[in-house]
């Protein structure tokens, strides 16, 4: 009998923060397909938008007051840029308080965005 020796890969998915997941549902009940956990070769994207051009990082409190990570997101989203994508911050506290208005806000943007999109390829 023959032995192989194959590699079992097991990927890990990183699992969406309570308020990454609310902000995902409430834009899906707006019709918007939101990707969650995107790798995109370079770092993790809590939620993406792709037709628009969209990620949003869902971020801690660290994000805004350890000075490492600030330049570690700054450096993070040159890459996203580079592949046409903008990046939008949004802390923790904000879409627990305003999970509808900012929901709201980000499905018209996304629609907004589209189209302008579109009209460029044309």
């Amino acid at each position: 009998m023959e032995e192989t020796n194959q590699k079992i890969i097991i990927k890990k998915y990183r699992t969406p923060t309570k308020e990454a997941s609310d902000l995902k549902n409430a834009l899906e009940e707006k019709g918007v397909r939101v990707l969650v956990e995107l790798h995109d070769g370079f770092k993790h994207i809590d939620l993406a938008i792709p037709k628009a051009k969209i990620n949003i990082e869902v971020d801690g409190i660290q994000h805004l007051t350890n000075p490492e990570q600030i330049v570690s997101d700054l450096s993070r989203g040159y890459y996203s840029h580079k592949s046409g994508f903008d990046t939008m911050h949004i802390p923790n506290e904000m879409i627990r308080l305003h999970l509808n208005e900012i929901s709201s806000a980000l499905a018209e943007a996304s629609k907004i965005r589209e189209q302008k999109i579109y009209l460029h390829l044309e």
